[in-house]
């Protein structure tokens, strides 16, 4: 329900700014050829392939998928905004909400930040990882009617909460971080028909943080956000389709900035796939 709550504005949005471009064509039909706006916005489920993290250099590597409820299907959605300018710039803003909470039995005792929750307790998890992405692309194949390729990078800010609760309350831990995380951007299209086309996209890096943020410590991360999609061209300025999507990366090393309880140390790792059905809509 929050999910929808972001995207039916977005809507409202879109169709009163689309009214009001359609009616200034005749006035400046030059900005219209060389500015094109869509709205995306795509709904479904997601599966966790693997899922591990661990806090503390003595702590529990948690299987979230074996002992921690994640063996289950969960709702995923995201939206965004893709302004091309003189065909061959885009420009991207992309939000992704990404929420998992479970509830499990443990099944054996395990050490979060030195901090023990015994086997045969109830523990509440709490996944969240939303983030926000700007990226640019450009056209390398300006004259090709069918096909398209573009390449560039994206800037994308994480915004985590992880916590383990147990449910009586008596013991918590939590681990929150804001970051930001440059990553490598490709995007190729083929229409198959006037009515039909397949697309192909992926953001994605591999890089010890050190290098890019200047620490001492030896911190080393990935993301991998790749997808395939099949879209059918509804109207004009309407198009729907399903999407196949792999998300997947994290972190591993200790952070000289963390106030503890703890040493800093984490290691995060997650694979996801997701399958969703969306919309795009172009104001023209």
């Amino acid at each position: 329900m929050k999910f929808l709550k972001i995207i039916l504005p977005l809507f409202y949005l879109a169709i009163c700014l689309s009214a009001n471009a359609q009616d200034s064509d005749s006035i400046d039909e030059k900005e219209t050829k060389d500015f094109e706006f869509r709205a995306v916005a795509e709904l479904g489920f997601l599966s966790v392939l693997g899922h591990k993290v661990q806090f503390g250099e003595n702590g529990t590597y948690f299987d979230y998928k074996e002992d921690g409820g994640q063996n289950v299907l969960f709702p995923v959605g995201r939206v965004s905004l893709e302004l091309d300018i003189k065909e061959r710039n885009t420009f991207i803003l992309l939000y992704q909400p990404l929420t998992i909470q479970t509830q499990v039995l443990l099944n054996e005792d395990i050490v979060v930040d030195d901090l023990v929750f015994p086997a045969n307790t109830s523990v509440d998890l709490l996944y969240n990882f939303p983030f926000y992405r700007i990226s640019y692309l450009r056209e390398l194949l300006p004259n090709k009617p069918r096909f398209a390729l573009g390449v560039g990078g994206s800037i994308q800010l994480r915004n985590a909460t992880i916590t383990f609760e147990s449910t009586d309350g008596e013991r918590f831990r939590t681990n929150r971080d804001v970051g930001v995380v440059p990553a490598l951007k490709v995007r190729s299209r083929y229409d198959l028909s006037d009515l039909v086309y397949l697309e192909l996209e992926a953001d994605g890096i591999y890089a010890p943080i050190s290098y890019l943020n200047g620490s001492d410590n030896e911190v080393k991360g990935a993301i991998l956000d790749a997808s395939i999609r099949s879209g059918l061209k509804v109207t004009k300025d309407v198009n729907a389709f399903l999407n196949l999507r792999y998300l997947g990366g994290g972190a591993v090393g200790t952070s000289e900035n963390e106030p503890g309880p703890g040493d800093g140390y984490v290691k995060n790792w997650l694979h996801f796939m997701t399958v969703t059905a969306g919309l795009t809509y172009t104001f023209n």
